[in-house]
């Protein structure tokens, strides 16, 4: 089973002239919250992964969004307006392109006149929430060619694989076996640092992986691995096969397993796991099935070689009365 990782929330307070704004933070691996607050002049949020910023011009608020991650992300705004109207209706979802500032919307005074005042909440998380996965792609198992592993969780699994985890796959596996790519693309966020695991959920945040983009938008989640169990980097280019990484027991876990799933995302706090088909050692395109060992096909041996190299957060912000 694989977890969000969730940092604990905080509270800060923001004074600027009229403005005070409290703001509670939680940010988790696919979904992450802001608490914000903006002004006539400018309001901004920013963390290492999603930045929102406003730019005001006349009585009229622009919204900007600066990417910061290798990969898409789904934010999903909610805004309570006095006195101002949108470009846009709410709440709003949409999909920002990787490492860009994008405009999102603007409002402006529904009566120019009168004072005006906003707040948001902005829930953003990894991935695309336009992906079609290509529904003729098979993936490779993702270990190495002619090992067998076990599936203990399939998909629709009654420990832990239900809602966003639907179609997630979990294959028991000592603690350091080699974990192969299942589908080739681009590596997009890499965690290494964590040594801690267990059954309980206050290790939900400690999970190592690795997310890879595919050509279709989809992301695929290797989760669990073992400290410092990463051999790829963010940017990096991999092809199905290749060795990216070492499984362990980090995270939510009840024991030593690799779990994988594909993925998009349905707004900025929910994603969408897709069931996949697997090449094995008999059969070529197959849906898995929980309780049963697989082996990983031969073919893929030629592939089985090291990557090469090459490279649910809240956000609510209160504008005070703008004046006309």
């Amino acid at each position: 089973m694989a977890k969000d990782n969730t940092l604990q929330p905080y509270s800060r307070s923001v004074n600027d002239g009229n403005v005070t704004a409290r703001s509670w933070l939680s940010y988790l691996l696919f979904f992450a919250l802001f608490v914000c607050l903006g002004n006539d002049l400018c309001a901004q949020s920013n963390t290492k992964s999603f930045r929102v910023f406003t730019k005001r011009e006349g009585n009229t608020t622009r919204f900007f969004v600066e990417n910061f991650e290798a990969a898409e992300i789904t934010a999903t705004f909610e805004m309570d307006l006095e006195n101002l109207t949108g470009s846009t209706n709410f709440p709003y979802t949409t999909t920002f392109p990787a490492n860009k500032i994008s405009e999102a919307f603007t409002v402006w005074p529904s009566k120019p006149e009168a004072p005006w005042n906003y707040s948001y909440t902005t829930h953003y998380t990894m991935g695309s929430s336009v992906a079609i996965h290509d529904s003729k792609q098979v993936y490779l198992l993702p270990f190495e060619a002619g090992e067998t592993y076990r599936l203990t969780q399939g998909y629709n699994g009654s420990y832990s694989h239900t809602g966003p985890d639907q179609f997630a796959l979990d294959f028991r596996m000592p603690v350091g076996t080699a974990v192969h790519a299942a589908r080739g693309g681009m590596v997009v966020k890499v965690k290494t640092d964590s040594s801690s695991g267990g059954g309980d959920r206050k290790y939900q945040n400690q999970a190592n992986y690795i997310l890879v983009r595919h050509s279709d938008g989809t992301l695929a989640n290797y989760a669990h691995l073992k400290k410092d169990g990463a051999i790829v980097k963010v940017g990096q280019m991999i092809e199905a096969g290749d060795l990216i990484g070492f499984s362990g027991n980090t995270g939510f876990s009840s024991g030593p397993h690799l779990h994988f799933s594909v993925f998009k995302t349905k707004n900025g706090s929910q994603r969408q796991t897709v069931p996949v088909k697997f090449r094995t050692s008999d059969a070529f395109a197959v849906t898995l099935t929980e309780g049963k060992n697989y082996t990983c096909a031969a073919t893929a041996m030629a592939l089985s070689k090291p990557a090469r190299s090459s490279p649910v957060v809240s956000d609510t912000r209160s504008a005070a009365a703008g004046r006309p």
